[in-house]
């Protein structure tokens, strides 16, 4: 079976994709790829998604240089969702041009549940480009 064969895709033709820094496990973002953004990563060794506003593929940094260089891909037990565990370049995976995406936490402490940014801007995101 071919390894794009063994992969549930949604009815878009598409998975989700969490991505972790290979060192410290942290989980960076979260990304939709589908058949031809893995095979492009798989065979560039850099990450490469789907972009569902764009409709289009998009090279992570392609533009704010902050690639992501694929060190291992991963498929789940259910096979609907692969891990990708890279070495991030610049230390900035989010496009708001903090380290990573999840930078809010839901703070319950108060009155009421709400989110607070937890984690501070460390480069001119450029504008975004999911």
């Amino acid at each position: 079976m071919d390894y794009l064969d063994a992969i549930a895709w949604n009815a878009d033709g598409l998975v989700p994709a969490i991505v972790q820094d290979s060192a410290s496990g942290e989980v960076l973002m979260m990304a939709w790829m589908n058949r031809e953004s893995l095979a492009l990563t798989l065979k560039s060794g850099e990450a490469t998604y789907w972009s569902r506003s764009r409709k289009s593929l998009w090279r992570k940094g392609e533009t704010s240089g902050h690639l992501q260089r694929v060190v291992e891909i991963r498929l789940d037990c259910d096979a609907d969702a692969v891990l990708l565990r890279v070495e991030q370049v610049g230390g900035i995976a989010c496009h708001t041009g903090r380290r990573r995406c999840f930078f809010n936490r839901l703070e319950t402490a108060g009155s009421a549940p709400e989110w607070r940014v937890t984690e501070p801007v460390l480069a001119n995101s450029g504008g975004f480009r999911p």
